[in-house]
C-alpha cells in the first residue's frame, strides 16, 4: 500500500527532469494522470472481483501488474512510453490499495482491526510528505528511474511473503460488475482529461479534433448516467445526487484532489527552474505545504469528533483555499524562502480543512445499502478532480510557458530543457529565462484560483446534520486523516465493517467485559471467550478439539486446558475422546452472550435507525460473530 501510495506523488519533483531525458514537455501531466485514472478504474473493479475470484489472487495479481508498470516505466525511452506503463502501474495500485485493505479485515480481528486500520491509514499521509523527497533523491543521487526501480525488489519480498503466508479466502457474496458503467466512465473521463490538456497546446480549443472529443465524451456522460439508471449494482446510482449533501460533499471532494494534487505536481518546476533547487532539496521545500494540510486536517477530524460539528470547516477551508492559490501566484524568482513556506503552508492549510469533510458527513447520511457506493463514489470524484487538476495545471502551463520564455540569441532551446542547464548559464543569459518560468508558474496558479471560489459558493449549501457515531469516531487521530487519502471499500458491509472495528477500538473500556456484565452470565471473561472459540472450532456433530482452537488462534492448546477443564467443571461443556461440546446448560449461556453482544452492537449503531433492514441485520450477526470470537481475553487466558 505504501508503494502505491506513494508513486502518486513520487514523480512530481522528478518530472522536469525525465522531460529533459525524453522530451515531450507538453504531455508532462499524463505522466501523472495515467496513474490516477487507471488507478481509480481499478478500484472500482478490484473489490468485486475479490468478492468473485479470491483477494489474495486479485492481490498478487495486482502486485505483478505494479512491479510491470515500474520495471518498464523505469526503461522508458519516450513520454509516450513512459505514460503507458504509468497507467499499467496505477491498475496494479488500484488493486493494491483496495485489497490491502480488504485483507487486513479478513486477518486481523474485529477488536484489533482499528489500529492496522489506522496505521494503513497513515501510509497515506506519510506517502504524500516522503513522495516528492524520495522522488528528488532518486533524481540528484541515482537517476529519475530508480523512482520506478525501487519498486521491484520490495514487490518481489511482498510476492514471496503474501505467497507463503496470506490465507486463501473466498467470499460468499456474488456481486454483479457493471462493466458498460465503467467503461463508459473511464472513456468520458480519459476523453475529457484529453481535451483539457490538449486544448490550446496540441490543438487550437476551437480545432474539429477538441470540439469532437469534447462533443464525445459529453454523450459518454448522458450514456453513463442512463446505463447507471439500469444497472443491476451500478458504480455510481444516480438516486445519490438526488441528496444535496451527496453532490456537495462530490464537488469539495473533487476541488480537493484538483488543488493538492496540481500544486504538488506543479510546485518542483518553480523549484528547480526558477530557484535553481536541487530535486531533493524541491522536495524539502514543498514540506511546509503538506505539514499545513496535515496539521488541519488532523485539527478539523479531532475537533468534528468531539463536538460534531463540521460546516464551518468547508467554508473557511475553501476560503484559505483561494488565498492560498492567490498567493502562490506571487512567487517569483526573488522570493523569500520564510515567505514563499508561508505561502505554501496556507495552500496546504485550505486544503486540510475541507478534505474529511464530505466523507464524514457523506458516511453520517446514507443509508446502509448505498454506503459502500457512496464512499466510493466520494473517492472516485477526488481521483477525477486529482486527474483534471495535474491536466488543467498542465494546460495552462503549457500555454503560457511559450507566451513568457525569451530564450537569448545564441542559446540553443534544448540546451535548457533541464533545470541544471539553465542554472549554469552566465547570470545575464538565464535571468530572462527564469523570470519566463516564474511569470508561467504565477500565471498557472492566478488562473486556477477561481476554484477555491467554486468551492466557497458549493459549500454554501451544505447542511449541517447530526454526525453518526461511526462516523465522528473514524474522523479522530491520524487514521481520520488518512482514511481521507485512502481507497474506500466498493460495498456496504466491508465500509460498515471498518467503521464499527474503529468504534471498538476505541471504545474507553474492553467491550468484552461490558458485555459479560449485561448478559447477566456468572462466568470469568476468558471462560465466556473460549465458549465462542469452541462454538466455532466445532464440527457438524457439534463436537470441538483444543487443537482446533489453538489452529485458529496460533496458540498453544495447553493454554487453553486450564480454562476448558473450568468450564466442564461448571457444566458448561462436556469432554470425552473426541473433544469438548456444550452441554444444555453452556449452549444456553452461549445464545445469552450472543444476544447480549448483539444489543452492545446495536448501540453502538443505534443513530443509523436501520434494525429491521435485512442487509443490515446480517451484517449485524457477522459482526456479533466476529466480536465474540476476538477481544483482550487471550491476554488473560
Amino acid at each position: 500500500m505504501l508503494l502505491a501510495a506513494l508513486d502518486q506523488t513520487i514523480v512530481s519533483t522528478a518530472l522536469p527532469t525525465m522531460v529533459a531525458d525524453l522530451g515531450g514537455g507538453a504531455h508532462l501531466s499524463w505522466v501523472v494522470t495515467s496513474y490516477l485514472l487507471a488507478e481509480t478504474i481499478m478500484t472500482v473493479l478490484i473489490g468485486k472481483f475479490g468478492d468473485l475470484y479470491g483477494r489474495k489472487k486479485m492481490f498478487l495479481i495486482s502486485v505483478v501488474l505494479f512491479l510491470v508498470g515500474s520495471f518498464f516505466a523505469g526503461w522508458s525511452e519516450s513520454m509516450g512510453m513512459l505514460i503507458a506503463f504509468r497507467a499499467v502501474q496505477g491498475l496494479g495500485a488500484g488493486g493494491l490499495m483496495v485489497t490491502s485493505t480488504a485483507i487486513i479485515a479478513d486477518v486481523v480481528p474485529l477488536r484489533e482491526r482499528g489500529k492496522f486500520q489506522g496505521l494503513a491509514g497513515a501510509v497515506f499521509g506519510v506517502a504524500t510528505v516522503a513522495g516528492p523527497l524520495l522522488g528528488g533523491l532518486f533524481v540528484d543521487h541515482l537517476s529519475w528511474r530508480w523512482a520506478f526501480y525501487v519498486n521491484i525488489p520490495l514487490g518481489v519480498a511482498v510476492i514471496v511473503v503474501a505467497v507463503a503466508a496470506l490465507p486463501t479466502i473466498r467470499s460468499t457474496a456474488h456481486p454483479k460488475i457493471d462493466y458498460a458503467g465503467i467503461a463508459l466512465i473511464a472513456l468520458a473521463a480519459t476523453g475529457l482529461t484529453l481535451v483539457t490538456s490538449w486544448g490550446g497546446t496540441e490543438y487550437a480549443w476551437t480545432s474539429p479534433t477538441i470540439l469532437g472529443m469534447a462533443a464525445g465524451s459529453v454523450a459518454l456522460l448522458v450514456a453513463f448516467v442512463l446505463v447507471e439508471q439500469r444497472a443491476q449494482e451500478p458504480m455510481l446510482p444516480m438516486r445519490l445526487f438526488r441528496s444535496r449533501v451527496f453532490t456537495v460533499s462530490g464537488i469539495l471532494s473533487f476541488v480537493v484532489g484538483f488543488a493538492m494534487l496540481g500544486g504538488i505536481t506543479y510546485l518542483p518546476i518553480y523549484l528547480q527552474y526558477v530557484r535553481g533547487e536541487s530535486a531533493t532539496a524541491s522536495g524539502l521545500w514543498m514540506l511546509p505545504l503538506i505539514a499545513g494540510l496535515m496539521a488541519t486536517a488532523l485539527i478539523t477530524g479531532n475537533t468534528i469528533s468531539r463536538t460534531g460539528r463540521y460546516r464551518i470547516f468547508p467554508l473557511v477551508g475553501s476560503a484559505v483555499l483561494t488565498v492560498g492559490l492567490f498567493l502562490m501566484s506571487n512567487l517569483a524568482a526573488d522570493t523569500g524562502y520564510w515567505l514563499m513556506g508561508v505561502f505554501m503552508m496556507v495552500l496546504g492549510a485550505g486544503i486540510g480543512l475541507v478534505m474529511q469533510v464530505p466523507v464524514i458527513v457523506v458516511q453520517s447520511t446514507t443509508s446502509y445499502s448505498d454506503l459502500g457506493v457512496a464512499t466510493s463514489g466520494i473517492s472516485f470524484l477526488r481521483t477525477m478532480g486529482s486527474s483534471f487538476g495535474v491536466a488543467i495545471f498542465g494546460t495552462i502551463y503549457a500555454n503560457q510557458l511559450p507566451k513568457h520564455l525569451q530564450v537569448p540569441e545564441g542559446v540553443n532551446p534544448q540546451a535548457i530543457a533541464s533545470p541544471a542547464a539553465v542554472h549554469a548559464l552566465p547570470d545575464l543569459v538565464k535571468a530572462p529565462i527564469v523570470a519566463g518560468y516564474a511569470e508561467t508558474v504565477q500565471m498557472m496558479f492566478l488562473i486556477a484560483a477561481p476554484i477555491g471560489l467554486v468551492a466557497l459558493l458549493v459549500a454554501v449549501f451544505l447542511p449541517e446534520v447530526p454526525l453518526r457515531d461511526t462516523s465522528r469516531a473514524a474522523a479522530a487521530g491520524n487514521s481520520g486523516v488518512g482514511e481521507s487519502f485512502a481507497a474506500p471499500p466498493s460495498n456496504s458491509y466491508d465500509e460498515l465493517r471498518k467503521l464499527v472495528s474503529t468504534v471498538v477500538s476505541k471504545s474507553a473500556d474492553d467491550p468484552h467485559t461490558a458485555v459479560l456484565k449485561r448478559s447477566g452470565v456468572a462466568l470469568p471473561v476468558e471462560q465466556a471467550w473460549l465458549l465462542g472459540r469452541v462454538y466455532r472450532a466445532s464440527t457438524d456433530d457439534g463436537v470441538a478439539t483444543l487443537a482446533e482452537v489453538a489452529v485458529m488462534t496460533k496458540v498453544p492448546a495447553g493454554i487453553f486446558t486450564p480454562t476448558a477443564q473450568a468450564l466442564v467443571r461448571s457444566g458448561h461443556l462436556a469432554f470425552n475422546d473426541d473433544g469438548y461440546r456444550f452441554t444444555d446448560l453452556g449452549a444456553e449461556v452461549f445464545t445469552q452472550l450472543v444476544r447480549a453482544w448483539r444489543r452492545w452492537l446495536l448501540d453502538q449503531l443505534e443513530d443509523w435507525h436501520e434494525p429491521d433492514q435485512r442487509d443490515f441485520a446480517q451484517a449485524l450477526d457477522s459482526f456479533t460473530d466476529e466480536l465474540i470470537e476476538s477481544g483482550r481475553a487471550m491476554s488473560r487466558v
